[in-house]
């Protein structure tokens, strides 16, 4: 399982206390490092149903973008933009499978998914 987070996120450090919490094991990544591949994020665009579920909407990057803008791009230019810039990724991004994806942290959610 590949946590994606990053590091001054206060959410992303809550989601790794819970998890070592309920000792489940898990590859950190730092997501500016080594962001979700293109794939991960149409798995997760696709499981969600909305690709909007993916943006970290609260982020001075997507604020900077306009919503608009978001909205007019392609899928393809979409993804490209989440890979080339992750903060525009919700955060943090939990990768267990393609059927398996969480995005963001609400404690009864992660724990629905993975206890």
């Amino acid at each position: 399982m590949k946590l994606f987070s990053y590091s001054s996120c206060s959410t992303c450090r809550r989601a790794i206390k819970w998890l070592k919490n309920n000792d489940i094991a898990f590859d950190l990544i730092d997501i500016l490092k080594a962001p979700p591949s293109k794939e991960m994020l149409i798995s997760a665009s696709e499981l969600y149903g909305d690709r909007k579920y993916l943006l970290n909407t609260s982020g001075g990057i997507y604020r900077s973008l306009g919503s608009d803008v978001v909205k007019k791009m392609t899928n393809n230019e979409f993804f490209e933009k989440l890979y080339i810039e992750p903060r525009l990724i919700k955060r943090p991004f939990l990768y267990k499978s393609s059927k398996c994806l969480i995005v963001g942290f609400k404690e009864e959610k992660w724990a629905e998914k993975l206890l």
